[in-house]
């Protein structure tokens, strides 16, 4: 910003050059967004209305950059609505800045109009109350992935829970044919049934309908794992090092990358991390008690994501179930053990998505077992493992660095 010095070797911004910078607000809608223009005083310089389009948007950024230079732009809903307004000012080099909705509060002491939220969003940036970076529109393919594998995942649980809703209802014949089958037999029986060659008018709808749903069982089932794969690419691109944490699936690694966002400088610590994602532990300690219980608040699909590592390291991690152990022995609860975990997941989380955490390297190990001619099959009869499992560690999908360890010391010694 142009500056000079007074007599006394201070300095000052002159008001000439000082009244030609300026800082926006962008309300975002649907169908249309409000743009506002104030000085750094505060005092409105103007505002317009701009369709949601891409001209509209083009536009938009035009009639900003005419009002002089910009010390930057607040808009609401940077992953949202505002979208597309930010990926424009993002483009044309001007810095953006997150603005939060209007507050109930505030809405009933000011009131609420578009031009209002434009004019405030621009002022929460002046006063320092908005200063977090935008969330990057990168992000949003994964999101779009995210949200459509989880649609298809309730549909299939639906489906399920409708075959068993109508054997129960159907005829005891039927019912007795088809109740002690396990969920995958009965799935496949009933996709491959015949309707069409039964005797019976009632019994032959009923199978058909059965058959319909197990058919439509099978194809969400095709849906989730072409999801899963593109979600699985494009998270491993985005954050290999995330990928390889013991837990961390497709779905998993997905939905954390959405909740943090593709810009990890957005948060400070893991401390920050842990309450973004509600498992930050909260203190109820009364009297002589001392104890701490799990956060309610936060992204609950992120804190769903890090139960499910704690629930698959329960089940393959010798080291979390000797935690375990260890704690319930201490008379600890198996809530507190859980929130404990949580809170050391999220740590390690963070450390991930902060890019302190390298993705480990197994580009070696195949170029290895295949110079002493072994195959898969007899490297996975060592290891204990299926022959799978083996490639799959090759080629990077799942890792294990435990054992990846065993594999390259039995290829050493081979």
């Amino acid at each position: 910003m142009p500056t000079h010095r007074n007599r006394k070797g201070k300095t000052i911004i002159t008001n000439r050059e000082h009244q030609q910078h300026r800082l926006g607000g962008v309300d975002s809608h649907k169908d249309t967004i409000h743009v506002a223009v104030i000085t750094e005083s505060g005092q409105p310089v103007g505002d317009r209305e701009f369709p949601t389009t891409v001209s509209g948007y083009r536009r938009a950024v035009a009639w900003l950059i005419e009002h002089g230079p910009l010390v930057a732009v607040g808009v609401e809903g940077t992953s949202s609505y505002g979208v597309g307004i930010t990926t424009e000012l993002l483009a044309a080099g001007l810095s953006v800045v997150e603005v939060n909705r209007t507050r109930p509060a505030e809405k009933r002491k000011q009131g609420k109009t578009d031009p209002l939220d434009a004019y405030r969003a621009a002022r929460c940036v002046l006063s320092g109350e908005a200063s977090t970076d935008p969330k990057s529109p990168t992000i949003e393919p994964l999101r779009a992935l995210t949200v459509a594998r989880r649609s298809a995942v309730k549909a299939q649980q639906a489906t399920r829970r409708q075959i068993g809703a109508l054997l129960v209802n159907t005829s005891p014949a039927l019912r007795d044919r088809y109740r002690d089958l396990p969920e995958a037999k009965l799935l496949a029986v009933l996709h491959d049934c015949r309707p069409e060659q039964m005797q019976d008018p009632d019994a032959a709808d009923t199978m058909f309908a059965l058959r319909t749903l197990a058919r439509r069982h099978r194809a969400l089932q095709g849906e989730i794992d072409d999801l899963e794969q593109r979600m699985l690419a494009r998270a491993t691109r985005a954050n290999p090092a995330l990928m390889a944490i013991k837990g961390v699936g497709p779905a998993v690694g997905a939905q954390l990358l959405v909740t943090a966002g593709d810009n990890p400088d957005r948060l400070r610590s893991s401390a920050s991390f842990a309450a973004l994602c509600g498992t930050a532990p909260i203190p109820v300690s009364s009297g002589k008690t001392s104890r701490h219980r799990l956060c309610r608040g936060g992204d609950r699909q992120a804190n769903a994501a890090l139960h499910h590592i704690v629930k698959v390291r329960m089940s393959y991690d010798p080291a979390t179930r000797d935690y375990r152990d260890t704690r319930l022995d201490k008379g600890w609860t198996k809530r507190e053990v859980f929130r404990a975990l949580k809170r050391a997941v999220a740590r390690e989380i963070f450390h991930a998505l902060a890019g302190h955490a390298t993705a480990p390297d197994y580009s070696d190990l195949r170029p290895a077992r295949r110079a002493k001619n072994l195959t898969l099959t007899a490297a996975a009869e060592h290891l204990g493992v299926w022959p799978a499992r083996i490639g799959e560690l090759e080629l990077g999908r799942r890792p294990n660095e435990e054992l990846a360890t065993r594999y390259r010391a039995w290829l050493n010694a081979a």
